[in-house]
């Protein structure tokens, strides 16, 4: 018989004075229960305890630094203000830009070191290159989030990616602080794209695998929260930092303190030990789950995929001589369950990015105090995170998928039909700021979501798709806000409704389990069709 699992609600913990784990059973007798991990999680270990949460906080501290890499640009190719200088007749501070006067004539207030523009001068006919390493920047993201995704599901590990990215954006974002030339410069935020591309998506899977499916939606919609504060840090980071190559370093030191000080205390994910045939280091983190969360796991209790779980037992031979399970995308692909699933989550990926992006961009266009404006657009999108997370176990995530793509994209539609000027502007602005509070929350449960719709065995390989896709909408939305006028709106506005329709035709994976493997999956899900 199965040894009964301790009541959560007794304060009577159980000491291992008193009750020694377990040893191994006979050869023939190794494990007298067999359990996923989610199972295990539930019955012994538990779902979200002190373990958990201090694994959770610390792997998502690695979001502060992606927004660092990200959003740095905001600041470092800002186009500063000028003056004239001197009585120089033919320039006047109240023209519009510089292009067309006369060198010597006017300085960029803050001198030329005070942005990539001024010390370039990206400006006029060249001001398409501000856009163009926007653009760089994006797409070694997109390459990135492939690479490490299939990295971090094959031999490289959750966490060994993790260090693998946090070392490389350290590297790359101090050197690109000593860019001698533009191209330089632009070669080198080609290169912290591609490390920062694995970042969050290391970071996320390894933060919510260990979580129990009960407390996973809101453990997941919980690290977008570490991105919005690392952008709000940033803006004062930037703040103190005027010039461009000091606030790069400032910028990429955190990456390093990351690995040193934070990486050293995260444990690798017991899911991806699972499905590499490591047991042993599986079972010792599942113990060390029960033992800080205060409950016991029995000596004779085992692990196993979910597609091999069951209570009969198991022999120490074949625990020993499980081999590695691997998956790729060419797996994904092959099954016509997750093909369709992958098609999906990239489409509304890449058209939530466009718009997410793209409405973010629009800061520059308010005229008003940039530091303050990056500080406000962050802050303002932590409500949508709160209500998104209070709403995801009671509404689930398909329903919530859809409302909040059609929320964003109706305010969006709404902004393109009204004018750009007098009374009618502050509206629009308005429209704008609930379109990007909509897609904000779409953007945090997105990425719950595609974790529960594939299975471990190639979940970060999935995820890196769906990064991809978000990284060549995010390349779009600058080329979409330079058209001007209400056509922008426009094109978020189709881009949110089109999302929604296409999230209609996800599964509900609301209280539906975390598989392992791809038969797994395949078994599960048809148990739940037929039920």
């Amino acid at each position: 018989m199965p040894v009964a699992a301790p009541s959560s609600a007794s304060s009577d913990l159980r000491s291992p004075l008193l009750y020694p784990a377990q040893p191994p059973a006979g050869d023939g007798e190794y494990a007298t229960e067999k359990l996923c991990i989610d199972d295990m999680l539930r019955k012994y270990c538990g779902e979200f305890g002190f373990w958990q949460y201090k694994h959770f906080v610390l792997t998502s501290l690695a979001w502060a630094l992606e927004a660092f890499h990200t959003m740095v640009m905001i600041f470092a190719d800002r186009e500063p203000g000028w003056r004239c200088v001197g009585q120089v007749s033919n320039c006047s501070s109240g023209a519009g830009s510089v292009c067309g006067l006369e060198p010597g004539s006017w300085e960029w207030v803050g001198g030329p070191g005070s942005s990539t523009v001024a010390e370039w001068g990206l400006v006029c006919g060249q001001k398409y290159k501000v856009g163009l390493v926007q653009a760089l920047f994006f797409g070694g993201c997109m390459i990135g989030a492939g690479i490490f995704g299939h990295l971090s599901d094959s031999k490289l590990g959750r966490k060994g990616s993790l260090t693998v990215v946090c070392i490389l954006n350290a590297i790359f974002g101090c050197l690109t602080a000593l860019s001698p030339t533009y191209w330089t410069y632009a070669l080198f935020r080609l290169l912290t794209g591609f490390s920062t591309g694995g970042v969050g998506l290391c970071a996320f899977v390894l933060a919510t695998e260990p979580v129990g499916p009960s407390k996973r939606g809101l453990a997941g919609m919980s690290t977008f929260y570490f991105f919005s504060g690392g952008i709000a840090v940033l803006s004062g980071v930037a703040y103190i930092f005027r010039s461009w190559r000091y606030l790069y370093i400032a910028t990429s030191i955190p990456s390093s303190l990351f690995l040193f000080l934070i990486l050293p205390f995260v444990s690798e994910s017991p899911r991806w030990y699972l499905v590499r045939g490591k047991m042993d280091q599986a079972m010792k983190i599942m113990h060390n789950i029960a033992i800080a969360n205060g409950n016991y796991l029995p000596g004779g209790v085992s692990l196993a995929l979910d597609d091999e779980s069951s209570t009969s037992p198991n022999s120490k031979e074949e625990v020993e001589s499980k081999e590695a399970i691997t998956g790729s995308v060419i797996d994904v692909i092959k099954t016509p369950r997750t093909r369709l699933r992958l098609i999906l989550v990239v489409a509304i990926n890449f058209s939530c990015s466009v718009v997410y992006y793209g409405l973010s961009l629009n800061v520059v266009n308010l005229k008003t105090n940039l530091y303050i404006n990056v500080l406000v657009n962050a802050v303002a999108e932590m409500p949508a995170y709160i209500l998104t997370a209070v709403l995801l176990d009671k509404f689930g995530r398909k329903p919530l998928g859809v409302g909040t793509q059609w929320f964003s994209g109706l305010f969006c539609i709404l902004g393109s039909l009204l004018s750009g000027h007098g009374k009618w502007k502050v509206v629009r602005m308005v429209c704008g700021v609930l379109g990007i509070f909509g897609m904000a929350g779409t953007y945090n449960l997105l990425f719950i979501y595609a974790t529960e719709l594939f299975p471990t065995v190639v979940r970060n390989a999935a995820l890196g798709c769906a990064t991809q896709a978000a990284q060549m909408g995010a390349i779009l939305a600058p080329f979409v806000v330079v058209l001007g006028g209400g056509i922008p709106f426009a094109v978020f506005g189709v881009c949110g409704l089109v999302g929604g329709i296409l999230t209609f035709y996800l599964p509900e994976t609301l209280n539906r389990p975390l598989y392992d493997t791809m038969n797994g999956m395949e078994d599960g899900e048809s148990a739940w069709t037929v039920a």
